[in-house]
């Protein structure tokens, strides 16, 4: 019986365009449901992409940190946040949500 050989998928090697960086951030709020670690490491992911080394320069914080903020273990500052989207060429909007009634509509 031949074994099955696998690899680990990660994503940052398939974010190559900043259209792709900015539908990946997208798709993982909406399914965040919340989880402010998982959007850190969303844009850890997104930060790996695009080279940790120029969104440290960027933001100004040293590549260890980015790495810690990033790992999906931690709920990073807002400020850090807002300085890591900055860096990734992105910008953060808001819209109004739909929300029901209490009848449920």
């Amino acid at each position: 019986m031949n074994k099955t050989i696998t690899s680990r998928y990660d994503v940052a090697e398939h974010l190559r365009t900043p259209e792709e960086m900015a539908a990946y951030l997208e798709a993982c709020l909406e399914d965040a449901n919340g989880d402010a670690a998982f959007i850190a490491k969303a844009l850890g992911d997104i930060a790996r992409a695009k080279g940790m080394s120029q969104v440290a320069r960027d933001t100004g914080l040293s590549r260890e940190s980015l790495y810690k903020a990033l790992s999906g273990e931690r709920n990073p500052g807002f400020d850090t946040i807002l300085k890591v989207i900055r860096a990734l060429g992105m910008e953060l909007h808001a819209e109004a949500a739909l929300v029901a009634d209490s009848t449920g509509k």
